[in-house]
């Protein structure tokens, strides 16, 4: 039931991701229906095209029935091949690669058996995978705290940086002392993330609230391209302060804008309800470390928008 609503209720492709034949499928369903003494699906001819209303009012159970039904897998797992498994990560491409590197190197110095499988994608896709349970972990910054069915521990906050080509006016500004505003940004073409990734829309927040429009020409989902157009001389980079390096970035120049944007929030998010393997809280932990087990296990069994101090 839950892979039909998936698949967008084509049981051919219902049947491929399970491995089995659409007949098979279809027969399936009909004992479900049958034992159930209920229509789960609205039909058109032999084609599925939507749940009843008593299929809407199943299909909640039937995820939590799935979840525990792995929960109680990876339980058994626990115990059978203590400290082995596939720990999965699903993060944005700006914590992929400059927040989670050092935990995974110091995650697998200590947990050599466990193999690592890291997903990289939009927020909204972070969350959906760990929603589909297709990921145990997920590191975003924004989008994640909008998920009732997730809960998304904060991690660390960070700020904003603007990158410039050397000799351009804004940098030769900050060697002068003269502070950057948001007025003098305006003056020259932007090049920043996609809206909705690594706090974007806390610059565009800042910009309307000044009464300004940002020229904007460029947008990226990673900081890399975006430091890549700003070396072509396209425009100004407004990045994550964590993806400048002064040593790996020697063509750019770097000023902290701190002061013009709001702070961002990164957090760590896991599915509710889920087990999770002892292997899966040392990483957490060793991401985040204020995020040790005893909170998580508090954190996890509490209910959403109890307060439990983080």
């Amino acid at each position: 039931m839950r892979e039909a609503v998936r698949q967008g209720f084509n049981l051919t492709e219902v049947a491929a991701v399970l491995h089995t034949s659409q007949p098979g499928v279809s027969r399936q369903i009909r004992e479900l229906e049958d034992e159930l003494g209920i229509e789960i699906f609205v039909r058109a001819g032999k084609r599925l095209t939507g749940l009843t209303q008593p299929g809407e009012a199943v299909l909640p159970i039937v995820e939590r029935l799935l979840q525990e039904a792995g929960n109680l897998q990876r339980a058994g797992a626990d115990f059978a091949r203590s400290g082995q498994g596939t720990l999965r990560i699903a993060a944005t491409h700006s914590q992929a690669r400059y927040a989670l590197p050092a935990a995974v190197r110091d995650f697998r110095l200590q947990h050599a058996q466990v193999q690592l499988h890291l997903q990289q994608g939009a927020p909204q896709q972070v969350a959906r995978l760990l929603l589909d349970g297709e990921a145990d972990i997920g590191v975003a910054t924004e989008a994640l705290a909008q998920y009732p069915d997730l809960l998304a521990l904060p991690c660390y906050r960070w700020t904003h940086n603007v990158v410039l080509p050397p000799g351009h006016p804004i940098a030769e500004d900050a060697q002068a002392g003269r502070p950057l505003t948001l007025q003098r940004l305006s003056e020259f073409p932007l090049i920043t993330y996609e809206t909705g990734y690594t706090g974007r829309a806390h610059i565009d927040d800042a910009f309307a609230k000044a009464g300004l429009q940002p020229q904007i020409v460029l947008e990226a989902m990673d900081a890399d391209v975006i430091k890549t157009y700003v070396e072509l001389g396209m425009g100004v980079g407004i990045v994550a302060a964590i993806a400048f390096d002064s040593e790996r970035d020697t063509h750019l120049r770097s000023v902290d804008a701190r002061h013009l944007f709001a702070a961002n929030m990164t957090r760590l998010a896991i599915r509710r309800g889920s087990y999770l393997r002892d292997y899966v809280y040392a990483f957490i932990e060793t991401f985040a470390p204020p995020l040790n087990r005893s909170l998580v296990r508090q954190a996890l069994h509490a209910a959403p928008g109890d307060d439990i101090g983080l």
